[in-house]
């Protein structure tokens, strides 16, 4: 099966102003069926959530849709998947309930390479517990994270390891699953940042070494919020602060105040798009997400080599990050160029190039880029060979400016 990437694209509008969006590792665009689902949602009969009357059943059976759908694109447990506003309001909440255990002494491990989303919460719970700080050093050339710069950091003392499944600015993939393994065996907790990751590898849940594992639905198609995925019996053993009167059924406990049900059921519309990405695909939803994301994953490699390939011939460039297993994101800057210059220039061709630290701070000053970061270009299901041209030809203008 080819991808269909010109089929893809006529699902959504936004792509018909002309634009070119290398933007998506900030935000994916939207196809027609989830804003329809979300139209759908918010316009029908509504009440808190109930099974006594049509318009609470409408609104319990758009939150179980949603843990569904998310169960079902993860290979997860529904009653472990927690909605939230956004990754970095679900990493607070957690940070403030998982660290009421830790005390003076214990250890946590963070890394350079994440987002700040899944660094600064983590560092100000442990200083508020008298905790110690260690961090995952990134190999500067290569952009990596070595398995050694966490597992090196590991001891008796150690009570939580937070790290990134892929870099939102170099797109550097650490290998999760031997990091997951040497974290279980020190007996301490695991959590990984996937809002990167999701939306460009299959994902299992539940053949991870991971205890906690969270994505953006608006990286992957969806509306504006997230979710935090964990094995229901581990969330029951979370002392999180809540409201009186409300529940302690998990997951629901972690999820304060009325749910946005019309977001939700944009979710599971946006899952259901991913699942037929591949429109050969037959089976359960599940199966259905597999072939999809297989083959975009496959799709998103050839025009990623091609990207990379033709941004290499620009006069001075350079690319950062090497790392051998990356998510298709470029992250790049020119001598002597201001990356704001770039990135007005390239607005006014209609094409979508940001440049920023992205809130990867800690990389971006690793990297010699302080807090103003770099360019950086991402593909998306939609981005198409021509798109990368246009990409491709704007900067070469540019550069013939200089």
């Amino acid at each position: 099966m080819v991808y269909q990437v010109e089929r893809v694209r006529q699902d959504f509008p936004s792509l018909k102003t002309g634009i070119a969006f290398f933007d998506g590792p900030g935000g994916s665009q939207v196809p027609t069926s989830v804003g329809q689902a979300i139209a759908d949602a918010i316009t029908q009969a509504s009440s808190n959530r109930g099974t006594t009357t049509a318009s609470e059943q409408n609104a319990e059976d758009a939150v179980i849709g949603y843990r569904n759908a998310v169960a079902d694109l993860l290979n997860a447990d529904p009653k472990g998947v927690v909605y939230g506003r956004s990754w970095t309001q679900l990493t607070y909440d957690f940070s403030r309930s998982i660290s009421k255990s830790w005390s003076s002494g214990d250890e946590i491990i963070i890394s350079r390479l994440d987002h700040d989303s899944n660094i600064r919460p983590w560092l100000q719970a442990a200083e508020s517990r008298g905790a110690v700080v260690k961090w995952a050093e990134i190999d500067k050339e290569s952009g990596e994270l070595p398995v050694s710069a966490v597992t090196s950091l590991l001891s008796s003392k150690t009570k939580f390891v937070a790290v990134t499944g892929a870099s939102n600015t170099l797109g550097t993939k650490p290998d999760i699953y031997e990091i997951g393994r040497a974290v279980r065996d020190a007996g301490a907790l695991f959590l990984v940042d996937g809002v990167h990751l999701t939306p460009h590898a299959v994902i299992d849940f539940k053949a991870m070494p991971v205890d906690f594992y969270g994505f953006s639905s608006y990286k992957i198609l969806g509306p504006h919020c997230s979710s935090f995925i964990a094995d229901p019996n581990l969330l029951e053993s979370i002392n999180n602060d809540k409201l009186l009167p409300s529940t302690m059924t998990v997951p629901e406990r972690f999820e304060f105040g009325t749910l946005p049900y019309e977001l939700m059921a944009g979710v599971s519309a946006s899952i259901d798009y991913v699942a037929a990405l591949d429109s050969s695909a037959t089976g359960s939803r599940r199966e259905r997400i597999v072939k999809s994301i297989t083959l975009l994953e496959e799709y998103e490699a050839d025009l990623f080599k091609y990207m990379q390939d033709q941004l290499a011939l620009l006069p001075g460039i350079t690319l950062y990050g090497k790392a051998k297993d990356r998510t298709p994101t470029a992250y790049f800057n020119f001598a002597g160029v201001d990356g704001g210059d770039v990135y007005k220039f390239m607005a006014g061709k209609k094409v979508n190039l940001p440049a920023h630290n992205f809130y990867a701070v800690e990389v971006s000053r690793a990297l010699g880029l302080g807090d103003t970061g770099a360019i950086r270009a991402g593909i998306a299901p939609y981005t198409t060979r021509d798109d990368v041209d246009r990409l491709i030809t704007g900067l070469s203008e540019f550069l013939s400016k200089k």
